[in-house]
């Protein structure tokens, strides 16, 4: 197991509500599990953010369910869950032995297994619940929630009446309305905003024309999408009051400092630890360093920090 420990004197620690990480990097969900464990530490992280659950059992979609592009990759993985009742008596005690927080990312396509879901997951050793509100609405004809301003007040409304846990939204970027849709999350009781999931993409392979995905379409994680995601992560902090945790395209130290100084608070790592599994560990070293070499003692002198004019910047 690799060792990460820097010995830096700078203060890594961010709030998020009332919610204290000892450093702003954590996985996004859906790229994480115990098998890390294997390769560091994983109490170097800030949080712990699992794999979305759902209430039920879920195969999730059709092989091929990934495909590699220049810069990231496509998926379709389709929330594969094996239910609450297996996060409950298997997942939790084992997280539960870490000291960083943890995360619990849950999901559902109607209001009312939302609001159950949520409920069963407030449970001792889950420090906060990540809804993920890019999940289709099979009660708004296979929209997501966070399309749209309505159905994501609507849902946060039901999430904020079932559980006193911090709760936190996790945004799609596929929305014309990504600024009043992060207002909508706010006004119904969120605790901070995810921005934000995957892109919907595709890709066709030539030779037999047919679609790369089991699916057909699919989300595009990676480098590509970064410029949108810290659009949308400026757009947001700008507009909201409660913190923003940046995810999108992010590998780099200067990919985690653009998204502190657009505005974020914490970010999150996905696909970059596919590629390199020490990914978020590195990234925790290279930030302690980086502050020392530049004499910076808290991450809240780097977050908000971007010159920008403000007219403009909002829709």
């Amino acid at each position: 197991m690799r060792d990460f420990i820097t010995g830096s004197t700078a203060d890594l620690s961010v709030s998020l509500g009332d919610l204290r990480l000892k450093n702003p990097i954590m996985p996004a969900s859906g790229t994480f599990s115990e098998d890390l464990s294997d390769v560091f530490d994983l109490d170097v992280l800030g949080a712990h953010v699992l794999k979305t659950i759902m209430h039920d059992t879920r195969a999730g979609n059709p092989t091929p369910r990934v495909c590699d592009m220049q810069s990231g990759m496509l998926n379709a993985i389709g929330i594969p869950s094996k239910g609450f009742a297996y996060f409950r008596d298997e997942m939790l005690p084992y997280w539960s032995a870490y000291r960083a927080p943890l995360v619990v990312s849950i999901s559902a396509h109607s209001l009312d297994d939302f609001a159950r879901l949520c409920a069963e997951v407030s449970l001792p050793g889950v420090a906060a619940i990540e809804a993920n509100i890019s999940c289709p609405n099979i009660e708004a004809d296979g929209k997501a929630f966070a399309m749209r301003p309505d159905t994501t007040e609507q849902v946060m409304t039901r999430l904020r009446a079932e559980t006193d846990l911090p709760l936190w939204a996790k945004l799609t970027p596929n929305t014309g309305e990504p600024v009043d849709v992060a207002r909508a999350a706010q006004a119904a009781g969120a605790d901070a905003l995810v921005v934000a999931n995957t892109v919907l993409g595709m890709s066709i392979d030539i030779t037999t024309r047919t679609p790369r995905l089991g699916n057909v379409m699919g989300g595009m994680s990676g480098p590509a999408i970064k410029p949108i995601a810290l659009r949308m992560t400026y757009q947001c902090a700008q507009a909201c009051d409660i913190p923003v945790i940046g995810c999108g395209g992010i590998s780099t130290l200067e990919d985690v400092l653009e998204f502190l100084i657009a505005g974020a608070r914490a970010v999150q790592v996905g696909t970059a630890t596919f590629q390199s599994p020490t990914t978020m560990a590195r990234l925790v070293s290279e930030l302690g360093a980086w502050m020392d070499t530049n004499n910076i003692r808290s991450v809240d002198e780097i977050i908000g920090t971007v010159q920008a004019p403000e007219a403009g910047v909002f829709e």
